[in-house]
């Protein structure tokens, strides 16, 4: 006796859902929410001391723009970076 082949389906998925990824579709840019206000470095590269470092933001400069802040190495003092917060 033969089994008849039977007939393959695809799963089926929750609507609005990626088969293939199982997330939603990505969304434009413009109709993506803020997911955070801004970025804070932790550690930068220091030229003095040759390696990541810990680092302290600084408010360099207040400008019309935003404001200017400078990380500087916690270890030595170095210059290692900037921002500018435009807010």
């Amino acid at each position: 006796m033969s089994a008849l082949p039977r007939k393959l389906t695809s799963p089926t998925w929750p609507t609005g859902l990626s088969p293939r990824t199982g997330r939603p579709p990505r969304q434009d840019a413009s109709e993506q929410p803020d997911q955070f206000r801004s970025l804070n470095a932790s550690l930068l590269y220091c030229p003095s001391c040759r390696v990541a470092t810990p680092t302290r933001e600084r408010l360099l400069l207040v400008l019309p723009t935003g404001n200017l802040y400078e990380y500087l190495c916690l270890h030595c003092g170095t210059s290692t970076g900037s921002k500018t917060d435009n807010r």
